[in-house]
């Protein structure tokens, strides 16, 4: 039998790093005894190879279960552990790996993939804005270990030190934990931007850090009927 699909370049990467890149879209988990867990987004396991254990990881206690009551986000974890490899992948969307060394990460929850269970990790409210914002509630990940954010296509970097920086919160993929975004409304009658009512808010960020912003604003919204 013969194909290029049988080729090398396809083939799983041997390698007992903790984290890796299988590709650009796929990421590749070694655990062990030994290993701590993984949390993940539920869903984004597409394999794995020795014997692992799935579990729902919810949305913890206190403040960050009322957050997901109110919100749904930041509730669709599982933890994972195990001897082997696990896959991940989120609808073909590019995969980059960020190591934290006991600093800090803010992220657009939808924007995660997986993360080392050393780390702490807490649902914040951005204040100030509607539902119809898209962005009311992101995800603050602090501590050392491994993180593993998607974009949907490849993704740009804005330095938020220089001027204001407006970013849809629907492209937002991460942003440095000291920066604290507020919302800009544009809303004007008949002149709506974007594909609905939705975007006429923005993120705004001003100050040291950086945003990540993917060129892509999400999976439309489908409503029944």
């Amino acid at each position: 039998m013969r194909s290029t699909l049988f080729d090398a370049s396809h083939q799983e990467l041997q390698s007992d790093d903790r984290w890796g890149l299988q590709s650009s879209k796929m990421l590749r988990c070694h655990l062990d005894a030994t290993s701590p867990e993984i949390i993940a987004a539920q869903g984004a396991m597409v394999a794995y190879q020795g014997r692992m254990d799935f579990s729902y990881q919810g949305a913890g206690g206190g403040m960050r279960m009322l957050k997901k009551l109110a919100t749904g986000e930041g509730g669709s974890l599982m933890r994972v552990r195990g001897e082997g490899e696990v896959f991940f992948a989120k609808q073909n969307s590019h995969i980059f790996l960020i190591q934290l060394e006991n600093d800090a990460l803010t992220l657009n929850t939808r924007s995660l993939l997986a993360f080392d269970s050393t780390i702490q990790w807490d649902v914040r409210s951005l204040g100030g804005a509607g539902i119809m914002a898209g962005g009311l509630f992101n995800m603050l990940l602090q501590g050392a270990g491994a993180v593993a954010v998607t974009s949907d296509g490849p993704p740009l970097l804005l330095d938020c030190s220089q001027q204001p920086t407006y970013v849809d919160p629907q492209a937002a993929v991460c942003w440095s934990a000291n920066l604290q975004p507020t919302i800009k409304n544009d809303f004007k009658m008949g002149s709506l931007i974007g594909r609905g009512s939705g975007e006429s808010f923005q993120l705004a960020f001003h100050g040291p850090g950086f945003v990540v912003v993917q060129p892509s604003e999400g999976a439309p919204v489908v409503t029944a009927g």
